[in-house]
Order: C-alpha cells, then structure tokens, then sequence
C-alpha cells in the first residue's frame, strides 16, 4: 500500500512540475508576442511623427 501511495505521490509532483514548467514556457512565449508588438508600435510611430513633423 505505501509503495502505491508513494509511487502516486511521485506522479502527482511530477504532473505538478511539468504544469509549472508549461506555465513558465506560456508566460514566456505571451511576453515575446508582447515585445514584437510594443517594438511594431514604437517603429510605427517612429514612422508617423517623421511623416507629421
């Protein structure tokens, strides 16, 4: 019984591991998308004020 409850203990941390290591890889890949975009606009801006000024 305890080499089952121990062996189910192991699986859950590791399913919690790999949760955590997902979430990190999501929030990575999110914050690249958001600095592609934040260097777009402030290019695309660049852009306009030397058409404006």
């Amino acid at each position: 019984m305890f080499y089952d409850y121990s062996l189910a203990t192991e699986r859950l941390s590791e399913l919690h591991r790999a949760a955590d290591d997902a979430r990190v890889a999501h929030r990575l890949a999110s914050a690249r998308r958001w600095a592609r975009l934040a260097t777009w606009a402030q290019d695309h801006a660049s852009r306009a004020s030397r058409h404006v000024g």
